[in-house]
């Protein structure tokens, strides 16, 4: 298409006047995704509570004692003595 106005003038048609007006496409919109991957810390304490028990098994262990007693018993016969004199 050459330019209206040269034509429509009837003006000789230069380079000028060849010129034709760009035309203008529909937008293209490119959609591009993107990810962007953050590390987030987290500060997680951890407590360990130790509950010691203390288990105490009682035993009896018998100890056996002996006690000796000595008791004398002196038979007097009594008049034994005067027979050893007859």
């Amino acid at each position: 298409m050459f330019n209206k106005k040269c034509c429509m003038n009837r003006m000789p048609c230069n380079d000028e006047c060849k010129r034709q007006d760009p035309i203008m496409e529909p937008v293209i919109n490119n959609c591009v995704e993107r990810e962007f991957v953050h590390e987030v810390k987290h500060c997680c304490p951890i407590n360990t509570h130790y509950i010691n028990k203390h288990i105490y098994n009682h035993t009896y262990t018998p100890m056996y004692t002996c006690t000796e007693e000595n008791v004398v018993i002196n038979n007097d016969c009594g008049g034994c003595c005067k027979f050893m004199g007859r």
